[in-house]
């Protein structure tokens, strides 16, 4: 288990080596961003911009205006609060290339509470043209995502984690940017899951299989562009949906399913993810039950629709 925060420091640090373009930015939590593994390798390509994270973002922007290909962080609830007016006006509305990597996204920020818990971000990103929304399920997927990220040309908002995750990826997975996978094949409802909630999916989907249910597990690695004819397949071929985020049901991963299925293949559907409501303190394993971002509310999910849909 490693925490995907961990494995972008890893990556960035690795990217810094092979591309002398590559800069990093933070504001003042490179400890906790973990672009402090960088900053130790490359200290005249790292900039630490204190608590000014609409003035880093501006930064950002300036650099990559002159080739530069900045990663700048923070946690997601400064990201893409304090930030958003610089990333629409200066970074998404000229497709500047710069790369906006969030950690402490969700609930399991834990004990800092509802104002620290960022469960809005990719909501507020997905709705900016021009902006690649990517939410890895795990350490390994990670380091393929900041790969394929220095490598796009244009705006990306990677939303990583604080804690620890469980491995569902094995070395070497290659990650491509608007393209989910199948982890687990099944024909009577489909979990389409993004981060953490991925992982919980494999063992929703193993103890239903014990129940007679085929639950397929479709993640979506990239929120936009959502990879459209996965989801598409999963809607013809399963005919129940069930999404799950460890995020607002409004505006995220559901709410982008919901809409393009909407209007090309209506189908049964059930989002699970936080509904409408800010965080709380408290332990991460603790929130995560408290909100339901659980195998165990995935299988009640999975038993109920398969049930509607006889």
């Amino acid at each position: 288990m490693i925490a995907t925060r961990d494995a972008y420091g890893e990556a960035l640090a690795e990217l810094g080596g092979e591309n002398d373009k590559i800069v990093a930015l933070d504001a003042d939590l490179s400890g906790s961003t973990k672009t402090g593994v960088f900053a130790k390798k490359f200290p005249g390509r790292f900039f630490n911009m204190g608590i000014a994270e609409a003035n880093m973002v501006g930064t950002a922007a300036g650099l990559a205006s002159v080739g530069k290909i900045p990663f700048l962080s923070t946690f997601a609830i400064f990201a893409a609060g304090r930030g958003w007016e610089q990333i629409r006006q200066s970074v998404a509305y000229p497709k500047a290339n710069v790369k906006i990597v969030a950690t402490h996204g969700g609930v399991t920020v834990g004990e800092d509470g509802g104002s620290h818990q960022s469960v809005e971000d990719i909501a507020i990103m997905r709705a900016i043209p021009n902006m690649t929304v990517i939410v890895p399920a795990d350490g390994e997927e990670t380091k393929g995502a900041i790969r394929a990220a220095a490598a796009y040309k244009g705006p990306v908002y990677v939303r990583l984690g604080r804690n620890k995750v469980a491995n569902v990826f094995p070395a070497g997975h290659k990650f491509e940017i608007g393209k989910g996978c199948v982890v687990v094949p099944g024909s009577d409802l489909t979990f389409i899951t993004t981060g953490l909630m991925t992982a919980q999916a494999v063992i929703a989907a193993e103890k239903l299989k014990a129940e007679g249910i085929s639950a397929r597990v479709l993640h979506i690695g990239t929120i936009k562009p959502l990879d459209k004819e996965l989801v598409l397949q999963a809607a013809q071929e399963t005919g129940a949906i069930v999404t799950a985020e460890e995020h607002s049901v409004v505006g995220g991963l559901g709410g982008a399913v919901a809409e393009y299925l909407a209007e090309e293949c209506p189908t049964l559907m059930k989002r699970v993810g936080v509904y409408d409501r800010f965080g709380t303190s408290g332990k991460s394993d603790e929130l995560l039950k408290y909100f339901g971002l659980n195998a165990e509310t995935l299988i009640e999910e999975g038993r109920e629709i398969v049930s509607r849909k006889k």
